[in-house]
């Protein structure tokens, strides 16, 4: 198998619900995105290995502003049939909250059981559409991508449109940064690198 294949498949099965955005184009936190996003492009990188054995959390963002009842079925299968694409990732669940944009974290029902699915090590590969699923507000995701990276066994999250994978070597600095977290917390071990990348 193309270790690309899954990633152009996953982008086809995200690329099913544009709806807005929750950051407009001219504020800041979309200047900053766009920024990123440009960085990335010529940089090295990183992915999650179709080849490394993950528990993989799909979550979606529902919204239909189609006519169409079975909207979400299909969407569904196409992620199902996306994951499939890598015989060494197994499907837990599929996560999804209602609503255009996302709440702050605590109100997601399915984002919630999710991250207990996560802590309890039945998953440490999240896949999600886009940053602005997730949250409404970027200090909630950091902190949460440190969070998860901190567990014994890391889990990642994967934002198919900004591809962007938070185990990625070039995060590592900040994964270890332990600003928000209570003096006794221990961040992600300090290590060079991390099980499960695809170098792009």
């Amino acid at each position: 198998m193309d270790e690309l294949d899954v990633f152009t498949s996953l982008k086809e099965a995200s690329a099913i619900t544009q709806y807005g955005d929750l950051f407009g184009e001219d504020t800041e936190k979309a200047k900053q995105i766009a920024a990123h996003k440009a960085w990335l492009q010529i940089i090295r990188r990183e992915r999650p290995s179709p080849g490394f054995p993950y528990k993989v959390g799909v979550y979606i963002r529902y919204y239909n502003q189609t006519k169409y009842d079975n909207y979400l079925f299909y969407h569904k299968k196409l992620f199902t049939d996306s994951v499939a694409l890598c015989p060494k990732w197994t499907l837990v669940d599929i996560y999804v909250d209602n609503g255009p944009t996302a709440p702050h974290m605590e109100n997601a029902e399915e984002w919630s059981r999710l991250l207990e699915d996560c802590m309890e090590g039945n998953v440490d590969l999240i896949i999600t559409q886009k940053i602005s699923n997730v949250s409404s507000d970027p200090m909630e995701i950091a902190f949460c991508a440190r969070l998860l990276a901190a567990q014994e066994h890391p889990v990642g999250i994967y934002f198919i449109s900004e591809e962007v994978f938070t185990l990625s070597s070039y995060y590592l600095e900040d994964l270890l940064d332990t600003e928000f977290f209570p003096p006794d917390w221990k961040a992600i071990e300090d290590r060079k690198e991390i099980g499960g990348l695809i170098n792009d």
